[in-house]
């Protein structure tokens, strides 16, 4: 694979399926046996569409309801928004990258399309130099997108350049242009879908609530099976951010993620939605309504050293609404020293709650293969938990920054692993309790990344106590901060 910003297309993450009713049952879900933000009355459709050429807005015979994403420009002070839902470039000319994850899951089909942004090194616009070589030394540069669609085939387009890339300082709202219509000019912020589809040939934009795009493989990754072009539009209704439904949304890294100081940064942006619209996908047409939907961001220097990483929102066995996301890694130690320390979490939504497992108010222990099995669990002053992933799939390769290579690959992912989700109350003397979720998914997705993985990793979280106690203290850094616009980071 060539080195260049085409690694940024697989900025991909953690992420997987939801389904989620509408808020109002929330209160008083109804029974089922099947659950986590899933609609089972969905409408969902696919069909072949004959050109790239065809109206995407017609539907075919074979269609029953017929899908009408609506557009809504996004908000301010929007409900559900989380603390660094915003781009965090601070103008510098450190070494930085971006990257965003946005997925929907069709449990119908047992199929999820994951939307995977980057920008790598935006101080520069354009490749560098050999005087700018000389002077930062070797960087990186560009945007990217790439998409691990149905059966986890792959799709990715790249360049070099960024100055066509436009994000929101704090709100989560991005696009770019790789290719403008003849004679238009690229967007640099939201516009109405009509007004990016007369403006734009190939690219992107998204927001909490719109998403649109096409893309068109630029042929430089070789290691995956791939498709040739997608092209999507659907609406997203947020239903879970990170924390309990009617409550301020959490910083999934705790108040001090407002510092580069523990990088890279990590942020579930919405654990759960619902999205309506379509995808075509090499010219295989899906149409859903109501589709579990999923985001989530990560920014800084570069991934860990190495990570894991498992995620779920389709479950069997349980009532009211279910999203999952764990994931752990080896990070830097800010200093000159290479120290390193684990990191990791796992978050559990279910029926408006949220149960947070992070080090600062527990332990989580795990245990990873380099390939097919995840396992792990952690316990806080109320509760415990266990999750344990299985997969016979290859997975796919896909690529991830690094410190040493840039955007390089780096992680494998499938959307297709089998899992089992348990929760009970802790009793006072840390024995297991009532059982809060005994749940199973066979559409979970899992990763690991980073290396190496010579054999299995079995490790557990071992936060320093000044910083246990720090993060444990309730700062509300987004609300001071935001009272005082210039002292406002971007991205916060």
């Amino acid at each position: 694979m060539e080195s260049s910003i085409c690694s940024l297309n697989e900025l991909h993450h953690f992420s997987k399926n939801l389904g989620f009713r509408p808020l109002n049952h929330l209160t008083n879900p109804k029974p089922s046996t099947r659950r986590g933000f899933l609609n089972l009355r969905s409408p969902v459709l696919a069909f072949s569409s004959a050109t790239e050429s065809d109206s995407f807005s017609s539907l075919t015979a074979e269609s029953a309801v017929s899908v009408d994403p609506v557009y809504v420009p996004t908000p301010r002070n929007r409900e559900l928004r989380t603390p660094h839902s915003g781009y965090h470039f601070d103008g510098t000319t450190r070494k930085f990258f971006e990257g965003w994850y946005f997925k929907v899951s069709i449990p119908e089909r047992k199929q999820s399309f994951c939307f995977m942004y980057a920008i790598e090194n935006p101080a520069f616009k354009r490749k560098l130099t050999p005087l700018e070589v000389a002077q930062y030394g070797t960087r990186f540069t560009g945007v990217g997108t790439q998409i691990l669609g149905s059966d986890d085939k792959y799709i990715g387009q790249c360049s070099e350049e960024s100055q066509y890339f436009w994000g929101s300082r704090h709100e989560l709202a991005l696009g770019n242009t790789f290719v403008t219509k003849k004679g238009m000019q690229p967007p640099r912020k939201e516009v109405p879908p009509q007004e990016f589809d007369s403006r734009v040939l190939e690219g992107f934009q998204v927001t909490p609530l719109w998403h649109q795009g096409f893309m068109r493989d630029d042929g430089r990754t070789t290691y995956a099976e791939k498709v040739k072009t997608a092209r999507w539009e659907y609406s997203t209704r947020p239903v879970y951010g990170w924390g309990n439904v009617g409550s301020n949304q959490k910083s999934t890294a705790g108040w001090l993620a407002a510092f580069p100081v523990f990088e890279p940064h990590w942020q579930i942006c919405m654990a759960g939605g619902l999205s309506t619209g379509w995808i075509e996908w090499d010219g295989e047409r899906f149409e859903f309504q109501d589709a579990p939907s999923y985001s989530e961001k990560n920014w800084g220097g570069a991934f860990p050293r190495r990570w894991f990483w498992v995620q779920s929102n389709v479950f069997n066995g349980a009532s009211g609404e279910i999203a999952l996301t764990a994931a752990g890694g080896l990070r830097q130690l800010p200093g000159l020293t290479e120290t390193f320390e684990n990191a990791a979490l796992i978050g559990v939504h279910y029926n408006g709650f949220f149960y947070e497992f992070v080090p600062w108010n527990g332990v989580v222990n795990w245990e990873i293969t380099p390939w097919g099995y995840w396992y792990m669990a952690a316990e806080n002053e109320t509760h415990m938990v266990e999750l344990e992933a299985t997969t016979e799939h290859p997975g796919t390769t896909l690529r991830a920054p690094t410190s040493e290579a840039g955007f390089a690959p780096a992680c494998k992912d499938t959307c297709s692993s089998d899992l089992r989700l348990q929760m009970w109350e802790r009793r006072s003397d840390g024995s297991k309790g009532k059982v809060i979720l005994d749940v199973t998914s066979d559409m979970a997705a899992v990763e690991v990344g980073g290396g190496p993985w010579f054999n299995t990793w079995k490790g557990s979280t071992a936060m320093p106590e000044p910083i246990k106690r720090a993060l444990q203290v309730p700062v509300d850094v987004d609300g001071i901060l935001g009272a005082v616009p210039l002292l406002r980071p971007p991205g916060l």
